[in-house]
């Protein structure tokens, strides 16, 4: 002799319905997600985040140092800050250039390398040249990275000298 047990009307609707709300919730999240932001959205904000921290970090460094400086402590001391912020930071990381199967050892060197994402291009000049954007834009292109940031510290505000390029 076998018992058969049906489900009764209550319990087949009552996870029909949790099933349903669950996925009604699920789906609506993701979506929402999705839909703000874009396609790679995620990549664009988190570039922005790091991009922001970067600016951040730099306007700090200039108002306790000011400018007038050489290059190398504004760079130490940026570097030290990013790193307070628990972000990665690579300071002159030299990258090789590929030229049609032959290596160039060490074909350019990167100033800042920030969250292994965004390239951070130190200056103290008296103005940012069009060779100074041209140069982070060859960077941008050999390392396949997609933001850049030239800083100008030779300034009396440091928000006159920055340049942000995407490639």
């Amino acid at each position: 002799m076998s018992i058969l047990l049906a489900p009764t009307f209550d319990n087949r609707y009552s996870i029909t319905k949790k099933v349903r709300n669950f996925w009604r919730l699920f789906a609506n999240k993701h979506w929402k997600i999705f839909y703000r932001r874009g396609r790679r959205g995620t990549q664009r904000m988190e570039l922005n985040q790091i991009s922001g921290a970067v600016i951040n970090a730099a306007m700090r460094v200039h108002s306790v140092l000011g400018p007038g400086l050489l290059e190398e402590p504004y760079k130490q001391c940026l570097a030290y800050e990013l790193r307070q912020r628990g972000l990665k930071v690579d300071v002159e990381l030299e990258l090789p250039v590929i030229y049609n199967a032959v290596k160039v050892k060490i074909g350019y060197r990167l100033d800042l390398l920030v969250a292994n994402e965004v390239i951070v291009e130190l200056k103290a000049v008296k103005e940012i040249a069009t060779i100074h954007k041209a140069q982070l834009l060859t960077y941008l292109k050999l390392s396949r990275k997609h933001l850049g940031l030239i800083l100008n510290f030779n300034t009396v505000h440091l928000k006159d000298g920055i340049v942000r390029l995407i490639n």
